[in-house]
């Protein structure tokens, strides 16, 4: 550790054991492969983006503790929509109270929940809706072809969003710093999200063709070029929270490269954390246990391996600040 701030030191002090002391070691694993020169992926699933994972990732990404992130659609997006949107959400502490009668009066007033928190409609999507309509637009019109990510770092950096006005302070998006890296970012499943949704419907209109869009094999690719190009010495490590497509589809593109591609010298992922609270079993969608993507040519025997097994809402701002030295 570069540095030991009182986070960090209440951690060593007191995670001593089970979950606690697995998290402690990931860290401390995660801060030893930077340490060696390695490189990191973090994939989020979940909500990690409306439960403001940004305040702890936009930190990591700044200083280069992560050098490319996969992400499901909804993440990508809410992260911007809690940048533009965020004093129109409404909190709703007593969420496991609501009855199918509430529930329905909350999307009647265009608020869409995300467990204890409602995402406003109008102020969050339908505001970006116009400014993704006009991107895709403009690129369709130009012939040009970009991924899904690369539209949200075009609105972004056309300042437009910050001209209406950002309701967060901006170091706490993570999508603003990666726009300022230029991290690659990985989306597969794009299409489930909303600003899919709506690029789905703009199709069925005739407004733009799906030709001005990168998906999922174009994605798969890219990543395979890039793992090979940034493989070597200490390797990259893998860094999931939750499960599901953000943690599947980039963790597979190692056996696809040495199996299908027969790019035999393809290391393995060379360091390997998921925080989830499914429960660990074998042949569970999200708790499969680390050992069995050995059988999978994902993991080495040798390869360090934890699971944490509790929500990461909690687990991973605590594991971030740790390796920043908090």
């Amino acid at each position: 550790m570069e540095k030991s701030g009182i986070i960090s030191k209440f951690i060593e002090e007191n995670y001593k054991h089970f979950n606690s002391a697995t998290l402690i070691d990931a860290s401390k694993a995660y801060v030893a492969h930077l340490s060696a020169g390695g490189k990191m992926m973090i994939t989020l699933a979940g909500a990690m983006s409306t439960a403001e994972l940004g305040k702890t990732l936009a930190e990591m990404i700044r200083q280069d503790k992560v050098q490319i992130i996969t992400t499901t659609g909804a993440n990508l997006e809410e992260d911007v929509f809690n940048l533009m949107a965020h004093s129109k959400y409404v909190r709703v502490p007593h969420y496991r109270d609501l009855t199918p009668n509430e529930e329905k009066e909350l999307y009647d007033k265009g608020l869409n929940r995300v467990t204890d928190t409602c995402i406003p409609e109008e102020e969050a999507f339908r505001h970006l809706e116009k400014e993704l309509l006009n991107v895709w637009t403009e690129a369709e019109k130009k012939g040009e072809k970009y991924f899904p990510h690369e539209y949200l770092y075009k609105i972004l950096r056309s300042g437009i969003l910050e001209k209406a006005g950002y309701e967060i302070d901006p170091k706490n998006s993570w999508m603003l710093a990666a726009c300022e890296k230029n991290l690659p970012i990985i989306v597969p499943g794009w299409e489930d999200s909303t600003s899919g949704n709506l690029f789905a419907a703009a199709c069925i209109r005739g407004e733009i063709t799906s030709k001005c869009l990168k998906g999922g094999i174009e994605y798969m690719t890219f990543l395979a070029n890039w793992y090979k190009e940034n493989a070597s010495g200490k390797g990259i490590g893998f860094y999931q929270i939750g499960g599901g497509i953000a943690g599947d589809f980039p963790i597979c593109v190692v056996p696809m490269m040495i199996q299908d591609l027969q790019w035999e010298e393809t290391p393995f992922w060379s360091y390997f954390c998921q925080i989830s609270d499914s429960t660990t079993s074998y042949g569970s969608y999200s708790g499969a246990v680390p050992n069995e993507k050995i059988t999978w040519g994902k993991l080495e025997p040798t390869t360090p391996k934890f699971i944490v097994e509790s929500d990461a809402t909690i687990v991973v701002p605590l594991m971030f600040a740790y390796i920043l030295g908090y």
